[in-house]
């Protein structure tokens, strides 16, 4: 009961300091924009350690984030060959792939108003596709290596970033391609000089969009099929030996990796799109 009593008392805690932290005088500052949330997931593994052990749940239930800690220390050339296979080989490579066929697609669209009209809603009813269904036709296509995994990720980003491509074309001004016009520029002159440059913002939306969901697709296509590598092939062969702290180990790497990945695409986006209002703040 001491320590239930001792979580609350953490929350608590924490909570206040945070709310002091974000209406301080220094809120605007980096350090403490990055306190902040710091501060907020630290709280939460700590009242999570004391919840499970304060209330004795069971390992197969929940472990408490020092058995997760302990497993991946312990198990880290495992888990790093499972990153490997299922986020650099499967989950990057279809990103690079669909992202970059989603670009070039979205500029053939915008030159042809029938393309417009007849690629989107293909696109769309792929999109709703279920990706739980998708999954094990494209592992009977492509295999059971990372090439599936890729195709699956392909399909999962393709259409995000052709959305939000396409609008991002059609985000300069109609006073700013006038005046392209009236200095003689061609098309490819516009597209690279004012419209791509304006579409960015919509760009790295997208991106970063695809960014969670090409993990998510590489990790579901392992479960229809996979070597005895990778993420999903390691979670449903643990959930099924109720290796909950290796499930749990699994998750967090690939949590981190895709939060990371986020990140990095973040900081691309405010080097590239400096100039954009959202990037003032």
């Amino acid at each position: 009961m001491g320590l239930v009593i001792a979580a609350l008392g953490v929350w608590a805690s924490a909570w206040a300091a945070n709310v002091w932290l974000s209406n301080s005088p220094w809120r605007s500052h980096r350090a403490i924009r990055l306190a902040v949330p710091t501060l907020f997931g630290l709280t939460v593994l700590a009242v999570w350690e004391l919840l499970v052990r304060g209330l004795d749940v069971p390992g197969v239930i929940l472990p408490p984030p020092s058995a997760i800690w302990a497993r991946i220390a312990q198990a880290g050339p495992i888990l790093w060959e499972d990153f490997v296979q299922t986020f650099v080989k499967g989950a990057l490579s279809g990103y690079v792939i669909g992202c970059g066929a989603a670009v070039a697609t979205a500029i053939l669209i915008d030159r042809s108003p029938f393309l417009r009209k007849g690629l989107l809603p293909v696109g769309n009813f792929v999109a709703a596709l279920p990706i739980i269904g998708t999954a094990p036709i494209l592992v009977m296509w492509f295999g059971f290596d990372w090439q599936s995994k890729a195709a699956v990720v392909v399909v999962m980003v393709f259409f995000p970033m052709l959305v939000n491509t396409v609008q991002g074309l059609a985000a300069a001004g109609a006073m700013q391609k006038d005046l392209m016009r009236t200095w003689s520029a061609s098309y490819w002159q516009t597209l690279l000089k004012l419209r791509l440059p304006a579409a960015m913002p919509f760009i790295f939306n997208g991106l970063k969009i695809c960014s969670t969901l090409a993990l998510i697709g590489a990790i579901v296509a392992e479960f229809f099929g996979s070597p005895v590598r990778g993420m999903g092939f390691r979670i449903s062969t643990s959930v099924g030996q109720l290796a909950l702290d290796m499930v749990w180990a699994e998750i967090a790497v690939a949590a981190l990796a895709g939060t990371m990945f986020y990140g990095l695409i973040a900081v691309i986006e405010r080097g590239v799109t400096f100039w954009h209002p959202s990037q003032r703040t």
